[in-house]
């Protein structure tokens, strides 16, 4: 499961909310790893900055109207793993002024994606991928 998540070349696979995701460099996931993420508002660039491999993964994204800050945790259980997924957003510069009206937005783009993951990984561990 964290290989997947970790991965954000992934994420156009199931949320919704991607249209395309690549990565910027080569090698082993590390810190310093980077990403394109094209959501509708935009890309964003992520960069890894902190990682334990196979458990916890920290991204950092910014542009000029928005502030992403993802923590993918994956802990092993019975038959499995508990992954969350926790992304901070927020508004910058003159969006600012948005913040109140977009938290719903925000939690609706959120909820979507936490629909794909699951069903993602769910149809991964029954594959036995």
């Amino acid at each position: 499961a964290f290989d997947y998540v970790a991965h954000l070349t992934n994420f156009a696979e199931w949320d919704p909310g991607v249209s395309e995701a690549t990565r910027l460099d080569d090698g082993l996931l590390a810190v310093g790893s980077r990403f394109r993420v094209v959501v509708k508002t935009g890309p964003l660039v992520y960069e890894v900055v902190e990682l334990d491999p196979g458990r916890r993964i920290r991204l950092l994204a910014e542009s000029s109207t928005v502030r992403s800050d993802d923590v993918i945790t994956v802990l092993p259980v019975e038959g499995g793993a508990t992954v969350s997924y926790d992304a901070d957003l927020g508004l910058r510069g003159w969006a600012v002024v948005l913040t109140p009206l977009l938290g719903l937005v925000f939690r609706r783009i959120g909820d979507r994606a936490a629909a794909g993951l699951r069903d993602r990984l769910d149809r991964l561990a029954a594959s036995g991928a």
